[in-house]
């Protein structure tokens, strides 16, 4: 009889074969309880990071009978090294190493009769423990025979080398910190659904290669980001979240009500109208990085909620924003690791500075053939494509053209600049050419990163495209959401100003060669179980 073929696909435990694995674990926990250890832990003061611990291996020493210390070989650094060949060279003598603390979730778990090998992990790292039965005494003993895979330990005990020149900690003592009463994923199938990993980011981040990292990453580049604005005299600030006017952007809102004062409110769309109020009243440099919501559809680029920064520099314009631009994302990397030529997909991104820059019309002709101040081709472009272009704008066409035909095909990282203005209806024009905005957007892979303009300060003109609409834009998804407040701020005078706006998400997947951008959010939008 031929036996069955493998699943192509590791399937996750069932309830029941949970069940069995929790009535187990359970029976290990009342066996602490019995011997008197409270399987929930308490305080572990003084524990070193296992990063930290791993780092001090140039502490260990083989300490001759003669009394003479020699410092052994590493094989990290010399990966083919035979480490019990050059202990038995060495003659007699023993290996020693710091006394060391440390705490971490069991990962691995090896049975050799009167040894157990552990290894635990924590945000730094992993690292091996030799649990001897002679060396703990019964206590620890015991305690190590209640362990299970996803247990929270700690240790004290001797950092130095095994005989096969792996780094471990000897334990001394074991202190139980925490029962996981359920089991972790199993080792080779791990998490293999993505939705499960989302759902379940608390196992994604213990158990996938790679999750914790990443975000820690985000942590960084976040953290850089505001040391990065901060050194140059920015101001962060705290605006409202709920908004009586969605503005700012072109985007549908979430709806909410108050009900104290009977009236409808937004989750904000965008940071913008109010960072530019506080222009007006003398706040020179000021940014604000927060979470916005956008009531549209979700995509490998796109979750509705998401996190922004903006910022508004006063007497600055949009090529202040450029510079601006280019010193975060270096500043980023620079905090990561350094490298500005970094992975993407199968592809690379070169992020050394100056990035490239080329208008909004070069990159029309270079990428269409097609001449962008000639509305008769772009429209015929535009229906070959399979456009709908009756009662549209020709700039509108022209930006739906762009989008299909240009934005995807963007290497970058590149600023594209010098946009159609009525496209832009928050955007100061060129005095030399009033049909151009000073709008900048920063490409990378076709991605959209960075948002900029110089802004418009002109109450007048600002009321006018408030009240107009653009043809071929329905009234729910353009910008032009009047916002009498705003406009009453601009007549008192807004200093002329440069602003911008960097999707933080689309940010961390490129510098962390993540092709999705829930893979980057901790908690991303799920329908409910």
């Amino acid at each position: 009889m031929t036996a069955p073929e493998p699943s192509a696909q590791p399937t996750q435990p069932t309830p029941e074969s949970e069940g069995v694995h929790e009535a187990a674990r359970r029976d290990k926990m009342r066996k602490l309880i019995e011997m008197g250890v409270d399987p929930w832990g308490q305080r572990f003061d003084d524990r070193l990071l296992i990063g930290d611990i791993r780092a001090r291996t140039g502490e260990i020493v083989f300490r001759k009978e003669t009394g003479e210390t020699i410092v052994p070989p590493s094989r990290e650094a010399q990966p083919d090294l035979d480490f019990r060949k050059w202990l038995s060279e060495q003659g007699k003598g023993d290996l020693e190493g710091p006394k060391v603390r440390a705490a971490g979730r069991i990962v691995l778990h090896r049975d050799k009769g009167k040894l157990r090998f552990i290894d635990i992990q924590d945000w730094s790292g992993r690292l091996q423990l030799l649990v001897g039965q002679a060396q703990v005494g019964e206590e620890s003993w015991k305690l190590a025979e209640c362990c299970d895979l996803g247990d929270l330990v700690g240790v004290d005990g001797e950092f130095k080398y095994t005989k096969l020149g792996e780094p471990t900690i000897f334990a001394e003592k074991l202190h139980f910190l925490a029962k996981s009463v359920l089991p972790p994923p199993d080792k080779h199938a791990g998490l293999a659904d993505p939705e499960l990993r989302h759902r379940m980011r608390y196992l994604d981040l213990a158990y996938t290669e790679g999750v914790l990292p990443r975000f820690l990453s985000r942590t960084k580049v976040v953290a850089s980001i505001r040391r990065t604005l901060n050194e140059q005299g920015y101001c962060e600030i705290e605006g409202p979240t709920l908004h009586t006017i969605a503005g700012g952007a072109a985007a549908r809102p979430f709806i909410t009500h108050h009900n104290t004062l009977d009236m409808q409110l937004y989750l904000r769309i965008a940071l913008e109208l109010h960072l530019k109020r506080l222009l007006v009243g003398g706040m020179e440099r000021v940014y604000e990085l927060g979470r916005v919501y956008r009531n549209e559809g979700i995509s490998p680029k796109h979750n509705p909620e998401f996190t922004m920064l903006e910022v508004y520099q006063a007497y600055g314009n949009y090529e202040t924003m450029m510079d601006l631009t280019e010193n975060i994302l270096c500043d980023a990397i620079r905090v990561l690791d350094g490298n500005f030529v970094r992975p993407w997909g199968d592809k690379q991104i070169d992020f050394t500075p100056p990035f490239q820059r080329k208008t909004y019309d070069e990159l029309f002709r270079e990428h269409t053939g097609i001449d962008p101040q000639d509305a008769t081709s772009v429209k015929a472009l535009a229906e070959r494509i399979g456009f709908e272009t009756a009662g549209k704008h020709p700039d509108v066409i022209k930006s739906e053209v762009f989008e299909e035909k240009v934005e995807d095909a963007l290497v970058g990282p590149i600023f594209v600049t010098d946009y159609p203005a009525s496209i832009c209806p928050l955007t100061k024009r060129k005095t030399s050419n009033p049909a151009v905005a000073e709008r900048f957007e920063l490409f990378v892979h076709g991605m959209e990163v960075a948002n900029a303009y110089t802004e418009l300060n002109d109450p007048d003109l600002q009321e006018q495209l408030f009240r107009t609409q653009l043809a071929g834009q329905a009234a729910d998804d353009s910008m032009a959401k009047m916002d009498t407040d705003f406009v009453r701020a601009l007549k008192h005078a807004m200093p002329p100003a440069g602003g911008l706006g960097i999707g933080i998400d689309r940010l961390i997947m490129l510098l962390t060669n993540t092709q999705t951008i829930r893979d980057v959010i901790l908690f991303p939008v799920l329908r409910p179980e």
